[in-house]
């Protein structure tokens, strides 16, 4: 291995959490979207004080969190270059790659054929076929679903199929199954679905409850990404959270499944334990799986504290041989109408106990400035995409 800037680097994605609306943000249907400025001020305040000490408030104001003089870390906001605000549009960019066109979404759900080919294939009926609400579509067919076997087919406003069933009813191996079968005929045109999601969940009726058996079957990354890279290098590329999903495994070397944000944090903490030379990358994915899509704001700043609260126990475990970054993928405004994501800002936080003290970077027109920063600390190729500031951070 060549020598390196950094021997460790911990990229934290807080899932949804943007700070701001983006500049081209009318462009995706977004009017006045504000992830933490709404999620602060419906909370009077954020409780934050790490993430506040880093930068987070320097950024831009929020209700709560002071601004520093002396910042711990240094501090920006980064904009999508990608045409999307989905999950995997955000991260993919965030490792090198552009996307050009939005994954196709289905408001008024999936074509008759789709549906008819997933009853053939499982001789089960499709119920439901619409935008929904996961926890809210399980309340409303969930009682059908187990006196029938019928399959709860559903969307959003991002590029997602979701099957939702009772574990009792269609065991998880059946069901991980079937989302297979459904990633196989979606893969292309027409269709090309971003993701097909396996939503198990038990319970009874008027108390149904969704299970850790999520799981994810994405599109594989159209292009190689810094991850990619790393890994031919034969360093460590830890995947923690859905972080694999998302890249179906891409570039990975180990991959470690999350139930919560808090459990992934204890993961990663573990992580931080030991001795690697590479990546660590976590996704927090509560901010926006259980707040952001369900219109919580409350709900979403107690799990911002929450989250604040464990960085103590990070920062503990981290040397001058350690780097930080801490970003998200995309903005779901809480307060805003429907359940869609928000095209927005994300902060950005590069922190290291070899800083003196922190500073504020200028405003990074692409994603990908973290792919390019974490190829360049590694000595490993650069994407087509994106600039490093590996440089400014002294």
């Amino acid at each position: 291995m060549l020598t390196t800037s950094f021997k460790r680097i911990h990229l934290v994605v807080m899932d949804s959490v943007g700070i701001g609306e983006a500049p081209d943000a009318a462009d995706f249907g977004d009017f006045d979207v504000d992830t933490l400025g709404h999620i602060a001020k419906a909370c009077e305040g954020l409780n934050m004080p790490n993430m506040g000490k880093l930068g987070l408030s320097n950024i831009r104001n929020i209700q709560g969190i002071d601004p520093v003089d002396h910042s711990l870390a240094y501090y920006t906001k980064m904009q999508e270059l990608s045409k999307g605000k989905d999950t995997m549009a955000g991260h993919w960019e965030i490792m090198g790659l552009y996307t050009a066109k939005p994954f196709r979404v289905f408001p008024n759900g999936f074509p008759d054929e789709l549906i008819r080919r997933i009853e053939e294939k499982t001789g089960r009926k499709v119920i439901a076929n619409k935008p929904a609400s996961g926890t809210q579509i399980i309340q409303e067919l969930g009682e059908e679903h187990v006196k029938t076997g019928a399959l709860i087919v559903y969307t959003s406003a991002d590029s997602v199929l979701q099957i939702a069933a009772h574990e009792e009813i269609i065991p998880v191996k059946e069901l991980y199954e079937i989302c297979a079968f459904c990633r196989e005929i979606t893969l292309e045109e027409p269709y090309k679905v971003g993701r097909i999601i396996a939503r198990p969940f038990v319970g009874e009726p008027g108390n149904f409850t969704r299970t850790a058996n999520r799981h994810d079957y994405a599109l594989k990354p159209f292009g190689r990404t810094v991850m990619n890279e790393l890994k031919d290098a034969d360093f460590d590329v830890i995947a923690l959270g859905k972080i694999s999903d998302i890249y179906k495994g891409e570039g990975v070397t180990e991959s470690i499944h999350t139930v919560s944000n808090m459990d992934g944090m204890d993961k990663w903490v573990e992580v931080l334990d030991r001795d690697f030379t590479g990546i660590s990358f976590l996704n927090l994915v509560d901010f926006d799986a259980s707040f952001g899509h369900r219109r919580d704001p409350k709900g979403y700043g107690k799990a911002l504290e929450e989250y604040d609260a464990r960085l103590p126990e990070v920062f503990a475990k981290m040397t001058s041989e350690d780097l930080l970054i801490i970003t998200a993928d995309h903005g779901n405004d809480p307060t805003y109408h429907g359940t869609d994501h928000t095209r927005e800002y994300v902060p950005l936080l590069a922190y290291s106990p070899r800083f003196a003290k922190g500073k504020e970077l200028p405003i990074r027109t692409s994603f990908a400035d973290i792919g390019a920063t974490i190829a360049e600390n590694f000595q490993v190729k650069m994407p087509e995409y994106g600039n490093s500031f590996l440089q400014e951070l002294k």
